[in-house]
């Protein structure tokens, strides 16, 4: 074979190629796996966490929701506010919890009649079950309206089950939800 000369100047050199049987070359290296697509998998967490996000809000909104609904005091007719006024009043005791019945916070007349249950029960030792029974309505205006009702009181007094009840009658005005305004009792 005859070997030609590149011209002069060329940066062109011609050598021979030498190639080694391909018995003889190392195994290629292995091909790098692919990489994930980050920008996919970044998408896919942004949306799962967006996701997740609204849920927790969603859940966080209906508990609040839930929870006043629950906590709230139930206002809503004549006879459920007296009922509850006189629960709270009378039967748990609570003062707190009895005013978010009244118009003006307090019902001077129940307060004393909690008062001397309250000494007659220390007097006796005994603890007295406090019913509240026969509810009844009377409508004055759309705003306003009276309530009847009958407190009884009733324990067990050296084996002897006794009971008295007094007949009460509440005024109750409707201003955002019923509230007791005034109680007396009746006989």
């Amino acid at each position: 074979m005859e070997s030609v000369q590149p011209p002069a100047g060329s940066q062109v050199s011609r050598v021979p190629a030498q190639r080694t049987p391909s018995e003889q070359l190392p195994p290629a290296p292995p091909a790098p796996a692919p990489q994930p697509r980050r920008r996919r998998l970044r998408t896919v967490l942004t949306v799962v966490g967006g996701v997740l996000a609204l849920l927790c809000l969603g859940g966080v909104a209906t508990g609040y929701v839930l929870y006043n609904r629950a906590a709230a005091p139930d206002r809503s007719s004549p006879d459920v506010v007296v009922v509850n006024y006189l629960q709270a009043a009378l039967v748990s005791r609570d003062p707190h919890r009895a005013k978010l019945f009244t118009c003006d916070g307090a019902v001077p007349a129940v307060d004393e009649f909690g008062a001397q249950v309250a000494q007659r029960q220390q007097e006796l030792n005994v603890s007295f079950s406090i019913n509240i029974e026969g509810v009844a309505v009377s409508k004055v205006s759309p705003s306003e309206a009276q309530v009847i009702a009958v407190i009884r009181r009733s324990a067990s007094i050296d084996g002897v089950q006794q009971s008295l009840a007094d007949t009460w009658r509440f005024d109750v005005r409707d201003n955002g939800g019923w509230r007791v305004c005034t109680g007396a009792k009746v006989r």
